[in-house]
Order: C-alpha cells, then structure tokens, then sequence
C-alpha cells in the first residue's frame, strides 16, 4: 500500500505568509496572514513584507500543523517557494525551510511560484469542476506580477505560450483602480464597486496584439486618460459614474483574456482551459468564463475555489508532492530568484 504522504508548503513570494500541509492530495490545513499595512503604502514595501515574514512565519507552521492536528515529526518532506517575487521574502521563506528541513532530517523541495499556481488544480476538491484536469491542457494565469498562456503537456512539462509585453493584468486593475480614487489592493475594491454597475456605459477599445502575447498598457492609458478629460468638465464625474466605471472596466478586461484563450485554444486543438492566479478571484471574469463555456460546450473551462486563487501554502505543498512522488528533490544550497524566465 501506497504511504500517504504529508508535505508542508511555505508560500512567502510577496507580502502574505502562507503555510499549508496536505496528505496525500488532501488538504489538511491553510493558514494565510495577511499583511494589511501596505494598504497606506499604496503598494508592497519589499523590506516591511520580510520583517513581518520573519515575525509571521513561525506563528503560520504551528498554527498550520496544529490545525492538521499531526506531529511535526510526520512530516515527510518541506517544500517552498524559490521564485520567481520579492527577493527578501522569499530569502526569509527559504531560509526557513531549509532549518525547517535540516531539523526534521526531511527532504527539501523547491517550487516555481507560476508552477504551484497552476498545479493548485491537482489539489482534491480545488476547483469548481471538482476534478482533476486531464493533460493536455492550456492554462491562463492571471495575477498581480504575471499574465501568462501556458501549455501543460504534464506535471512539470510546461512551455509559455504567450505572455504580457508590458504590465501584467493585476498590475493594470491596480493602477486604474488607484486613478478612480480606490485604495490598494485595487482588485477586490473594483470589483465591489462593480455589482451595481453597467457594463455597457463606457466604452473601451481592445489593444490589437500580435500572436498569443497581452498588452496592457495601452488599455490603461486610454482608461486613465479618459477619466482625466472626463474629470476636467465635471469634477464629480468618477463619483457620479463610480459602479459604471468599474463594471465597464471589468468587462473589457475579461473579454481581452477570452480572446486570446480562444485564439490559444485553436491555434493548439486543445480546449481544456483552467484559470489560476489571483485575478482569477475576480466574479466577472469567473462569470464570464462560466458563461463561455456553457455556450461552447466542447470547452472546458476550470475555475480555482477562491481559496486557491490568491497566494496559499497549499499549491506549493501539492507541487512538493508531486516532485516527491517523482523523486525531484533540490539541494540545501539552492538560491532564491526574483524574475522568471522559463520553467
């Protein structure tokens, strides 16, 4: 009989410190602190975030093992992030797991942050679908640092199909969402705003992108510089016209990743899509998804639970598994990256 196996995920790439265990495919605990204090920074402060990693972190592992209601000592093995994000939290992560490691006398297994967002699905019950997706498929990860089309052959053969020239998705939602006066994270604030909104009072044209690569820059400049003139004739006009403006803004941005999924879909043969990454969270881009699929049904379409769509201990803890159960362990040695470039 199989051992089942217990890994531990340490997620630290940006400012929330995330630890998960997971049995086998199962998840037995996610523990996520969140760093509230950036909001009046209007952005991440690199240094803050790691002095609150290194307060955070050991306060996340005993909380996450005594939820999972195990010893440490079942643990098998300790699995991190090593990039690609912020280089000094990410040092404090590794360099926690592998005392973590050492002390246990288990093994170390490192994990590319973009891989365990896609590999999240492999988690039991983590999507909408509640079950795996079948290889190959196509996956559109959409996030604060990344805006990618990656194909998926298996668990670690990946290949980048398209990727953004300039800002990524989460990037340009942020940047817009602080010109309409909304704090940071602007993403969750866009989409609250949003609900009572119109999506069809603004107008906003579609960059026109070559291939399977995103632009967003363009978008965003025509969005803020419309708002702009718009401010300078009534300066009420976000106030007055605030749902409508982040419902508009929404739907144009859910339709540039749609287009260009299809565009990806049948220039592969392959319809099985799944979305990852924090963006993914987002309710229109969810519905908008959903709505796609249900009138093309030989597409499927998979949508992360909401738990596994931001930063989470538990997609690294299920790609540590799945490099465990391939015997691809990684050296005390290893050092951690800030860019990525492939997988």
């Amino acid at each position: 009989m199989e051992k089942k196996l217990i890994i531990i995920g340490i997620e630290t790439s940006c400012d929330d410190t995330a630890v998960s265990l997971i049995r086998n495919r199962k998840v037995l605990s996610n523990v996520i602190i969140h760093q509230n204090i950036h909001k009046k920074y209007g952005g991440v402060v690199p240094e803050l975030a790691s002095r609150l990693h290194e307060k955070h972190l050991i306060l996340a592992v005993n909380k996450a093992i005594s939820n999972a209601k195990i010893n440490k000592e079942e643990i098998d093995a300790v699995s991190f992030t090593l990039g690609p994000g912020l280089i000094g939290p990410l040092l404090v992560g590794s360099s926690f797991s592998k005392s973590f490691s050492m002390g246990l006398n288990i093994p170390l297994l490192t994990v590319n942050h973009i891989q365990g967002h896609i590999l999240s699905h492999f988690i039991q019950n983590s999507n909408m679908n509640n079950y795996f997706p079948k290889f190959p498929f196509l996956s559109l990860i959409i996030s604060g640092g990344h805006t990618l089309i990656v194909k998926i052959s298996d668990f670690f053969k990946m290949k980048i199909l398209g990727s953004t020239l300039d800002d990524s998705v989460g990037e340009t939602i942020d940047k817009v969402a602080r010109v309409l006066g909304l704090s940071y994270p602007g993403g969750p604030l866009l989409e609250y705003f949003s609900i009572n909104g119109s999506s069809e009072k603004f107008q906003f044209s579609k960059p026109t992108v070559k291939g399977l690569s995103f632009s967003f820059s363009g978008l965003k400049s025509q969005i803020i510089y419309f708002i702009e003139e718009k401010m300078k004739k009534d300066p009420l006009f976000i106030k007055k016209n605030l749902s409508d403006l982040c419902a508009s803004i929404q739907k144009i941005i859910a339709e540039i990743l749609i287009d260009k999924i299809k565009k990806a879909a049948i220039q592969t043969g392959i319809f099985r899509i799944t979305l990852a990454g924090g963006v993914s969270a987002n309710n229109e881009i969810r519905k908008s998804f959903l709505l796609f699929a249900k009138k093309n049904k030989e597409w499927e379409i998979f949508i992360p639970n909401k738990e596994y769509t931001t930063d989470n201990g538990a997609m690294i803890a299920i790609t540590g598994l799945l490099k465990y159960k391939k015997n691809i362990f990684d050296s005390i040695h290893v050092t951690p990256y800030s860019k990525f470039s492939k997988f």
